[in-house]
C-alpha cells in the first residue's frame, strides 16, 4: 500500500485556449486545474486533492511549469511539504528545452518528477491528470492493488460523454486476467468488437496508473516522441513496459464517469458535477 500520488499539471491546455478563442471567450490565465469551479472559487485541484486524501494518499508531487507561481499561491510556497488539509505537497517543475515551447509531454513530466525526487524512482506511486476529477474509490483500488503497476480500465457505457467523444479516447485491450495489451487510438467502428474484454466490455483508460517507480524509469528515460503529437507520452512509456515484461500492468475493471476538463464546453459541466457530487 502506498501513499504517494503525482498529479500532472505542467501541460499548456492548448485544446482549452484553442476552444475559448474559437469562441471568443476569455483566454485561459491560469492552468486549468486551477479554474474556480463553485460559488467560492475553489479550483478543480482542490476537490481532486480532497479525493485523494480520503482515499489515504499523504504526499502529493504537483508537476507544474516553469512560471507556476500560481500554485505556490494555493498550496504553499516551499518546494517541499507543504501542509495542504492533511496532505504534504511538493513541487517538481517541467521545464521545456530551449528547442522547444511547449512541455514536452506527460512522459517527460513524469520523469523529470523522478529525477527531481530520487526517492521515487524506488517507491510505488499514483500518476493522474489534473484536468480531470476522479473518484475516492478509483483513487482507493489503485491505492490498494497488490498489483505493481495497474490502471483503471473503465467501461465505456459508464463514462457519461457523446458518443463523438467517446469515440476520441483511445480503448485499451487486456488479455483473459485483465493485463494491459494494448491502448488503440481512434480504433475504427468495423473493429471495434475485437478489443472487447471477457465481460464483453469495451474499455477506456483515463490515465490514472498505479507504477514501481525502479519498473516504469527506463521506459520514461528513453520514450520516443510521438512522431504526429510531438511529445513523449506517459501511454506510450507504458506500452513499451508491457512489451519488454508480460503482465506488468494490471487493468482493474471500473464503471463510472469521470468528469473531463478539456474544452469551454466542459467548464460548466464540471461545476454542475462538483455542484451535485461534492458537498460543502
Amino acid at each position: 500500500m502506498h501513499t504517494n500520488l503525482i498529479i500532472l499539471a505542467g501541460g499548456a491546455s492548448s485544446r482549452m485556449k484553442a476552444s475559448l478563442k474559437a469562441s471568443g471567450a476569455p483566454n485561459v490565465k491560469v492552468s486549468k486545474a486551477l479554474m474556480g469551479m463553485d460559488k467560492d472559487g475553489r479550483p478543480l485541484l482542490d476537490y481532486l486533492l480532497y479525493s485523494a486524501e480520503k482515499a489515504g494518499y499523504k504526499n502529493v508531487y504537483l508537476v507544474i511549469g516553469e512560471h507556476a507561481e500560481t500554485f505556490q499561491k494555493y498550496y504553499g510556497n516551499k518546494v517541499k511539504n507543504n501542509v495542504f488539509r492533511g496532505l504534504h505537497i511538493s513541487y517538481a517543475i517541467q521545464h521545456i528545452p530551449k528547442n522547444r515551447t511547449k512541455p514536452p509531454g506527460t512522459a517527460d513530466a513524469l520523469f523529470q518528477a523522478l529525477e527531481q525526487y530520487p526517492n521515487l524512482k524506488h517507491e510505488t506511486f499514483t500518476v493522474c491528470n489534473s484536468d480531470n476529477l476522479y473518484s475516492v474509490e478509483a483513487f482507493l483500488a489503485l491505492k490498494n492493488s497488490k498489483d505493481r503497476n495497474a490502471f483503471i480500465a473503465y467501461d465505456r457505457e459508464g463514462l457519461n460523454f457523446t458518443i463523438e467523444r467517446i469515440f476520441k479516447f483511445a480503448l485499451v485491450l487486456l488479455d483473459k486476467e485483465n493485463y494491459l495489451k494494448d491502448i488503440v487510438e481512434k480504433p475504427s467502428l468495423e473493429n471495434m468488437s475485437q478489443y472487447k474484454d471477457g465481460q464483453g466490455k469495451l474499455r477506456v483508460s483515463m490515465n490514472i496508473f498505479k507504477l514501481t517507480g525502479s519498473e516504469i524509469y527506463p521506459f520514461l528515460k528513453h520514450c520516443p516522441i510521438h512522431p504526429e503529437r510531438d511529445e513523449k507520452e506517459l501511454p506510450t512509456a507504458i506500452l513499451n513496459l508491457c512489451h519488454s515484461v508480460p503482465k506488468a500492468v494490471k487493468g482493474l475493471p471500473f464503471k463510472e464517469h469521470v468528469p473531463d476538463l478539456t474544452s469551454k464546453e466542459d467548464i460548466a459541466v464540471m461545476k454542475n458535477y462538483i455542484e451535485t457530487h461534492y458537498k460543502a
